[in-house]
């Protein structure tokens, strides 16, 4: 009878500790979203502080297209939105593909499906002082008018 008791104790103490360890990650995930978010509604908007809000001041925007390395900081990156939203918003869709956290550093993926041009982007992470913030943005530039 002691064996039984001392074995639901400890099934019971693993228990709370994976269910934890899930709320925990749940919410992790949560947090973790909000720059996403904020990077998401910055784009559906146009609104330039919204971007600023996701990314660290230090981040770093990335991608080679059209033969050439583009490097831009984080204001140089939140100054090419005009505070408008786009004329064919409507069309357009974004979604958080993946999200992977460990520790105080995760990765997402974004895609920006738009009427002609897709974009996928790759965003490193950090939790700095409590807060997810966007370190660095490289992304991939898929034109649809291209393959007409």
């Amino acid at each position: 009878m002691k064996k039984l008791a001392l074995m639901f104790a400890v099934i019971g103490v693993i228990g709370i500790s994976f269910g934890y360890k899930v709320i925990a990650d749940e919410k992790e995930n949560e947090l973790v979203r909000v720059p996403l978010e904020k990077y998401l509604k910055g784009h559906a908007t146009g609104d330039p502080e919204m971007i600023r809000q996701a990314f660290h001041k230090d981040a770093r925007i990335n991608a080679y297209r059209d033969g050439n390395l583009l490097n831009l900081s984080a204001e140089e990156f939140a100054g090419r939105f005009n505070g408008k939203a786009a004329p064919d918003e409507s069309k357009r869709k974004r979604s958080i593909d993946l999200v992977e956290i460990n520790g105080n550093a995760a990765i997402a993926r974004i895609t920006l499906d738009y009427p002609t041009v897709k974009f996928t982007d790759y965003m490193s992470l950090l939790k700095i002082n409590g807060e997810w913030k966007i370190i660095n943005k490289t992304f991939y530039a898929d034109s649809k008018t291209a393959a007409k």
